[in-house]
């Protein structure tokens, strides 16, 4: 697959929650190639940050070639994304990273935590269409009662939330929130911060589920190259040759037993 830097033209962007941006793009020739679980990287327009953002694809439209991208301001990169609006434009890379595997026939939990929670999404359309919406359970994690997104989710089969304030939901962590329902799944996708996954490993491993999760750490140059985002894994990296991954190439998706959490 390959990786194109385009400048891509601004459809629309709203805010769907303090500090939460939803930005859709026209960049068809990524969009051709996008998986859900896959991101781009976004370069900013100041010459004196050299890196790019990268963000995950909470939407790919390939029939009118737009990719949406639901981001949280956190420093002074997304800071511009934020105040962009439609017919402005903005150079990415993409498609990057390797997705999320579909798997046929599969109950699946699919399971977002804070910003972690958008590149789902798309996951749960593609799921949806493959298996049919009762056999996808989407089980998000907010902070307080701003749920972004989840009337979305209900599209394609049911949804379970948790709040760490209890405004909305099972009071607690999405763990809570399966355990409190009593939902049982054959395969487990996720992405959100690192002690939901650690907590996740360790739950699909004493039920012996097989479990996809998206690690998005801070990545720099995307390829590959700089081994900025590495996480520590079973078996040794071919490029580096010790027992790491690189997060921007291998992933953002692993298998939950490759890595160390």
């Amino acid at each position: 697959m390959a990786k194109l830097k385009m400048t891509a033209s601004v459809v629309s962007q709203a805010q769907l929650a303090e500090g939460i941006y939803d930005l859709r793009l026209k960049a068809p020739e990524i969009a051709s190639q996008a998986a859900a679980g896959q991101f781009v990287s976004v370069y900013s327009k100041d010459g004196s940050r050299l890196l790019p953002r990268p963000i995950s694809l909470c939407g790919i439209d390939k029939e009118a070639g737009q990719l949406r991208l639901v981001y949280r301001v956190a420093g002074a990169g997304t800071e511009e994304f934020s105040a962009l609006k439609a017919g402005d434009t903005v150079d990415i890379l993409g498609p990057l990273g390797n997705g999320f595997s579909l798997l046929e026939g599969k109950k699946a939990f699919l399971i977002g935590g804070g910003i972690g929670i958008p590149p789902m999404l798309q996951l749960a359309k593609e799921l949806c269409a493959l298996n049919g919406s009762e056999m996808v359970q989407s089980v998000i994690g907010y902070r307080d009662s701003q749920l972004f997104l989840k009337d979305e989710f209900e599209a394609y089969g049911p949804v379970y939330t948790a709040t760490e304030d209890g405004s909305r939901g099972t009071k607690g962590n999405v763990l809570d929130a399966i355990r409190e329902n009593g939902l049982t799944a054959d395969v487990i996708y996720a992405c959100g911060p690192t002690p939901m996954l650690r907590a996740l490993k360790a739950y699909a491993a004493e039920n012996n589920i097989q479990c996809w999760i998206s690690l998005e750490e801070k990545m720099a140059c995307g390829v590959g190259a700089c081994l900025a985002c590495v996480c520590q894994s079973k078996e040794k990296d071919e490029h580096s040759q010790v027992h790491n991954k690189r997060i921007c190439k291998d992933g953002p998706v692993f298998l939950a037993d490759e890595i160390e959490l």
